[in-house]
């Protein structure tokens, strides 16, 4: 596909080219069609008087045909001006005006079938070049032999024809090829380059997409788990005529927001600049253990039940903390029937299994949220599975299947860099 004008240039543009040498060549390649217009007028004035003064030795033709053969040099040559967009048409042209000359004024030679070879060579091909001037010189010598064995020309005639048609046009063929080469080469290479450009930009703006997405999922992890928090604290608080337990839960709603803010803070510190203070990666998430208390200061019943030791890689830890906390969270706000979250997290099993039941599911199951699609995300990129789906006698269970992956030694750097991929 051709790019359009309006998104060439730009390219062009940002790919930097450096300046054609020589100053005629730059005017040429700004006025190509002033180029072509100056050559077909000097091929016309070299061309007229071989196409008016007949061979040595031959009797003068007829008025009639020396006319014809004189408006056959004039098409042709205008048909030059058009050589770039149709190359074989000037080449046709040019073999044809050899022929008229021959059979009129004796002899050939006029310089029309060089430039026409020459610019097949440029604009179309290496292949179509050698066919041409192996057509060319084929008809034409091939035409002045065979009128020599009728006798209308002698033998030095028809080798001068043959030579002065063979001759010019190799040299205009091997010209052209080493032109027309470099042309496309030329032309391959900036081609290539613009689409490195045009790659460039698609591999930025997807790499931009998944840094939002990214970045998007740690949003919503942190504000939907601490609003949710910080909105049952506060009906709790405007709930309760207990002055001292509604502030309880007013503080205990101050130290979520002050937590939120500081991972939000931490996560979006890498997209600070010149803010030397702040952390180039997002603290990990709470743990299980802090997000059943949250919940449990929140109002709801919420346990807690770990089997085994949580020795894994920070990774894991990683999203083992975001699953609770979606997890709870979904619980505290979708399920407002809610009496009690059962967190259940087995480091034992193999794969490791965390689940999360609520006993306030709706009879209709609902389509999962941009939470739920984060978490699966996660532990596809884990080699694990997450399943939301009813559990029977009023519950819902969130369920993720998580395969072990072994603790890095070098734990801290290890940490970091899963953090800095996650935000």
């Amino acid at each position: 596909m051709t790019p359009s004008r309006s998104s060439a240039v730009p390219r062009d543009e940002e790919l930097r080219l450096p300046r054609p040498p020589g100053v005629i060549r730059r005017f040429w390649a700004r006025h190509p069609l002033f180029a072509d217009i100056l050559i077909a007028v000097l091929c016309l004035l070299v061309s007229v008087g071989t196409s008016t003064i007949p061979a040595p030795g031959t009797p003068p033709a007829p008025p009639g045909e020396v006319v014809f053969a004189v408006l056959m040099v004039i098409g042709s040559c205008v048909l030059l001006v058009w050589r770039r967009r149709w190359p074989v048409a000037v080449l046709v042209a040019a073999i044809a005006t050899d022929v008229t000359l021959l059979f009129v004024m004796r002899s050939a030679g006029a310089p029309l079938f060089a430039l026409a070879l020459y610019a097949l060579a440029v604009y179309r091909s290496v292949r179509a070049a050698w066919i041409g001037l192996g057509a060319g010189t084929l008809v034409v010598t091939g035409l002045a032999f065979a009128w020599l064995g009728f006798g209308g020309i002698d033998l030095q005639t028809a080798v001068n024809t043959a030579l002065s048609v063979a001759v010019p046009g190799l040299i205009a063929a091997l010209i052209g090829i080493n032109v027309g080469n470099r042309k496309r080469y030329v032309e391959a290479i900036i081609d290539r380059s613009r689409q490195l450009l045009v790659e460039r930009d698609q591999q930025a703006q997807l790499a931009a997409a998944a840094e939002r997405e990214r970045i998007a999922r740690e949003m919503h992890d942190i504000v939907s788990h601490s609003l949710t928090v910080v909105v049952a604290l506060s009906e709790g608080a405007a709930a309760t005529p207990d002055r001292d337990r509604a502030r309880d839960a007013s503080a205990a709603a101050a130290a979520t927001a002050r937590n939120a803010l500081a991972e939000m803070r931490s996560m979006l510190g890498v997209l600070r600049d010149g803010d030397a203070d702040a952390p180039l990666a997002p603290l990990e998430p709470a743990s299980p253990a802090d997000t059943v208390a949250a919940a449990r200061t929140a109002g709801f019943t919420a346990s807690l039940a770990v089997k085994g030791e949580p020795d894994t890689a920070p990774a894991l830890r990683f999203a083992i903390g975001r699953i609770v906390q979606e997890g709870v969270t979904n619980a505290m706000r979708h399920a407002p029937t809610t009496h009690a979250i059962d967190v259940r997290i087995d480091y034992d099993a193999a794969p490791i299994v965390v689940e999360i039941v609520n006993d306030g599911a709706a009879d209709a199951a609902a389509e999962g949220g941009f939470g739920l699609r984060g978490l699966a995300e996660r532990a596809a990129l884990l080699g694990g599975i997450l399943v939301s789906a009813p559990a029977g006698g009023g519950r819902w269970m969130l369920r993720a299947e998580l395969p072990h992956i072994a603790p890095s030694p070098s734990a801290d750097s290890e940490i970091q860099e899963i953090s800095q991929e996650e935000s």
